[in-house]
């Protein structure tokens, strides 16, 4: 995010600029991709985790075993830049030969023929789950090998539900057992709140809407979900909270994040990914004191959004073929063990995730897993940035209390169906 708890808003300009960047490439035909002095193919892999180097630098080394006449070499860039460097290089014909890429930007770049689709490569799509290959799908042609990925769940602090006599969340709980419970573990004396209703898409509202039976973005990217009844009932179940005085204030969550109140013992519940894990079982302040339930349910059930990586192929490099290769073994079943023990993420190929819930096995890791049974893509378009900004701006004067959920949400309609239609 993480890993893979990724930084999801770019501003609409720049988005804009991205596309028209990226529109230029179909000129391009040199890549970062050589040859060394002794004939080999050498393949450049970006990346963005530094906690993921020793990992992927094993699946390189596995590669190279198995293909002696090409080595990879990694190039990791910070998330904070990752994408645009990417643009930089791409513009230039300088892009990796392989790269990591996530769901809000896949389809810019697929869009725009910067990426390969995968047609003819030994990966069958019925090794990963259906969300992921479902997020990296473009015209019919799937252009990702899935990596890894993340599903949603509702931590929660043991500790302060035995102090408040409240029973923990189980996967039969609702809307109205977790609002019930919040209710019961807010005590203003201690300054101490029942959730944190943070302005959270990927984490909060994303899960929501499709648990009241909404969508943010239809299936096929073009028409925007959040005028509807039941993308309302997402939104007002986390205002609701706020206004009930359950959940600390969007100032309150701008001057301490979220997290913060969640890690320091001042908020009972919080929703977070399964990148969270290995964050909260490293913090020594909380680690022995919370666990992770599935999500509550709403009227619809209790989806969680799926993310994930993918590893995709530069379509202008010299060596397409070696890539492709090399980004379907990058996501393979032996990647995939070698992922899964390093602990950082859950491999996306199926049967692999087990070891990533056994490393941790004081906490209820097994839910993020049992997520995919009803899970739902990450919500994503050709030019995804261009409405999530406007998503941003409206939705805080929503969670400020400036504006009501009802007007925000027609507004955020008009305004994104207008970007969607102009993609």
């Amino acid at each position: 995010m993480r890993s893979t708890a990724l930084t999801r808003r770019g501003g609409t300009a720049l988005a804009v600029t991205a596309a028209a960047a990226l529109a230029l490439t179909g000129c391009s035909s040199a890549d970062a991709g050589s040859a060394d002095p002794d004939g080999k193919i050498v393949l450049e892999y970006g990346i963005w985790d530094q906690k993921q180097e020793p990992a992927m630098q094993a699946i390189a080394d596995a590669f190279t075993a198995e293909n002696p006449n090409v080595s990879i070499k990694l190039v990791t860039t910070p998330y904070k830049e990752y994408f645009t460097k990417l643009q930089t290089s791409v513009s230039g014909g300088a892009a990796p030969d392989v790269f990591w890429m996530n769901g809000p930007n896949f389809q810019l770049y697929a869009s725009n023929g910067v990426i390969a689709p995968l047609e003819g490569a030994d990966l069958d799509p019925a090794d990963y789950p259906e969300g992921l290959v479902d997020l990296y799908t473009f015209d019919g042609a799937l252009y990702g090998a899935p990596k890894d990925f993340d599903t949603i769940g509702l931590w929660y602090n043991k500790e302060l539900f035995d102090e408040a006599g409240v029973a923990y969340p189980t996967a039969g709980w609702t809307w109205d057992d977790m609002k019930d419970a919040a209710a019961k573990l807010t005590d203003p004396a201690k300054g101490q709140f029942g959730i944190a209703a943070a302005q959270a898409g990927q984490e909060n509202y994303y899960n929501s809407i499709a648990q009241a039976g909404g969508e943010v973005i239809s299936a096929d990217g073009t028409t925007s979900g959040y005028g509807t009844p039941e993308a309302l009932a997402g939104i007002e179940l986390w205002t609701d909270l706020i206004e009930a005085g359950s959940s600390p204030t969007a100032q309150q969550m701008t001057d301490t994040s979220a997290q913060d109140f969640f890690l320091s013992g001042k908020v009972a519940m919080f929703q977070n990914g399964s990148w969270a894990a290995h964050t909260y079982a490293d913090n020594a302040d909380i680690a022995d004191k919370v666990d992770v339930a599935p999500l509550a349910a709403g009227p619809a059930g209790n989806q969680s959004v799926i993310h994930g990586l993918a590893n995709v192929v530069n379509a202008k490099g010299d060596h397409v073929e070696a890539a492709t290769e090399f980004a379907v073994f990058a996501s393979s079943e032996a990647a995939a063990d070698i992922m899964a023990d390093s602990g950082t993420v859950i491999p996306a190929f199926d049967g692999k995730q087990q070891v990533w819930v056994d490393a941790l096995p004081q906490y209820n890791l097994q839910a993020y897993i049992d997520a995919l049974d009803t899970a739902v893509a990450y919500p994503a378009s050709q030019n995804t940035a261009a409405w999530t900004s406007v998503e941003g701006e409206i939705l805080s004067q929503v969670w400020a209390g400036n504006v009501t959920p009802a007007d925000g949400l027609q507004e955020l309609a008009s305004k994104m169906q207008a970007a969607l239609d102009s993609e």
